[in-house]
């Protein structure tokens, strides 16, 4: 039995596609998709009408990840359209205008959290886009055994998870602990695409991690082209700069200006303006091409 999970797609199209051809040329008997498929980039329509075509034509399995539900929280009509708290997940509402035009908030809201798969030999294989706690609880390679216990009990053979969009492949006692990273968005210092495959025979189960380059500048064609940087709230000019570095930001952002942001102390814009003067941050700063600015060079 081959399984391959992918997951943190983060509506990057260039690396679903690349991702999905080696997942198809390794000839894998299941894909599952650990969550993300949404939010946080350019094409997230485009990657759920792909995955669900897939789901449809060769039986891919869908898990909600948190970025699926930070996008439902727009479906309550309590949920703000203005003010500090909207500024803060506008990218997600850019998201949920798309996908709720097209009809598929219905689609994001019957995603299981889990997906299970028993072997042969009765061993269960579970993936779950953070722990067993909740979709925004990641687990990491310095986790304690303590910490670790409390995340994936009752422990299976093999706990798939993703959401750090760091990839690890971890022993824990007797069980395979397997984060696939990101195919979207890597926060690892590596920007090619990240993907887990899985391998079940009479001798147990076996996992490698599997890194592919992609066409990273068609993505950042995508960014422009689709209107998610210019539309999405400043926030999206982090996840470019994310994306270029292959390391996470919004977490820096958040821990620095947050409280300040919902306080009413200062704005998004001057925010983000003031994070990106970080030394480390400077050689990946820049404007995008789009399609257009590119075939005039």
């Amino acid at each position: 039995m081959k399984i391959a999970v992918i997951s943190d797609i983060h509506g990057n199209l260039p690396a679903l596609r690349t991702v999905t051809n080696d997942v198809e040329a390794w000839g894998a008997d299941l894909v599952v998709v650990d969550g993300d498929i949404v939010s946080r980039g350019p094409l997230s329509l485009d990657c759920l009408r792909f995955v669900q075509e897939k789901q449809r034509r060769f039986g891919w399995r869908l898990v909600k990840g948190n970025h699926e539900d930070f996008v439902l929280e727009f479906a309550n009509p309590t949920a703000p359209q203005s003010g500090p708290r909207y500024e803060l997940v506008r990218f997600a509402h850019w998201c949920y205008r798309q996908i709720d035009v097209n009809g598929f908030v219905a689609a994001l809201q019957q995603l299981p959290d889990k997906f299970v798969y028993l072997a042969p030999d009765g061993s269960e294989f579970r993936v779950m886009h953070g722990s067993m706690r909740n979709n925004r609880d990641g687990i990491y390679a310095e986790s304690s055994d303590e910490e670790l216990w409390e995340q994936i009990a009752p422990v299976p053979a093999v706990f798939v998870t993703a959401h750090t969009h760091r990839p690890m492949i971890r022993r824990f006692n007797d069980a395979l602990v397997v984060n696939v990273g990101s195919v979207g968005s890597p926060f690892d210092g590596d920007g090619r695409a990240s993907y887990g495959r899985f391998r079940w025979t009479r001798a147990g189960w076996q996992a490698e991690i599997v890194r592919l380059p992609y066409d990273r500048a068609q993505t950042e064609r995508d960014y422009v082209e689709s209107g998610f940087l210019a539309e999405a709230g400043p926030l999206a000019r982090l996840m470019l700069v994310e994306l270029r570095r292959a390391g996470g930001l919004v977490h820096r952002w958040a821990k620095r200006y947050q409280n300040a942001i919902l306080a009413g102390e200062m704005n998004m814009e001057e925010s983000v303006q003031e994070l990106l003067q970080d030394e480390d941050l400077r050689p990946f700063l820049g404007p995008p091409l789009s399609c257009a600015q590119e075939s005039q060079r």
